[in-house]
């Protein structure tokens, strides 16, 4: 919505104008107001699950570290190469919208098969590991959702409070101010027709 002047009509056309707009100014920034309530809440909530997921994830990095550590000791750096998975894990994000914004809700996640051709782990550790290291991926992912999500939210956000803050402290006020100018100029029009009537009266009845 514009900001500036406008040319409104004379008269009471000009205030039938002037009323719808700033009813629809009103609306308009009481439903962006609900807007943005919504969207506080859904960030929010992304962000806690973004807290958690990365206190998740953490703990996982860390107990994959660990096995890791384990295997290598246990069976050389060549061990490790051997028993990663030539096949790929799968990430796939799911999609809300809320208020017409589209941000990830969740993560679908699957894990890479091991064909019955290629050597399993070396050792017990190894084996480990690799079930450690794919939990702390799955954990990533879902960090990385979450977090996306709460800064797509969050710049929603942002926009939706300047819009609110232009209806309510600009383009109101404004409209606000241009109908009570056209107000008082009919009031005053209606003063000055009712004193030319009675003028006009008074010499008729001489």
């Amino acid at each position: 919505m514009s900001l500036h002047r406008r040319r409104v009509p004379a008269g009471r056309a000009g205030r039938l104008r002037l009323r719808r707009s700033l009813a629809t100014a009103v609306r308009g920034a009481d439903l962006l107001e609900r807007k943005l309530r919504l969207l506080l809440d859904r960030e929010h909530t992304a962000r806690r699950a973004a807290e958690d997921a990365g206190r998740m994830w953490r703990e996982r990095l860390a107990d994959a570290e660990t096995w890791l550590l384990r295997g290598v000791l246990l069976g050389g750096e060549h061990a490790l190469v051997v028993a990663a998975p030539a096949d790929r894990a799968r990430v796939d994000v799911t999609w809300a919208t809320l208020m017409g914004v589209s941000h990830p809700a969740g993560v679908d996640w699957t894990d890479p098969i091991r064909s019955p051709a290629e050597p399993t782990a070396p050792n017990t550790a190894l084996a480990h590991a690799e079930t450690a290291c794919r939990a702390a991926v799955r954990a990533a992912a879902n960090l990385a959702a979450h977090q996306a999500a709460a800064e797509l939210l969050a710049a929603e956000t942002e926009r939706t409070r300047q819009r609110i803050r232009a209806l309510r402290r600009h383009w109101i006020p404004r409209l606000q101010a241009e109908l009570a100018a056209v107000e008082l100029a009919l009031e005053e029009a209606e003063h000055e027709e009712a004193v030319r009537r009675r003028w006009a009266s008074t010499r008729t009845d001489r």
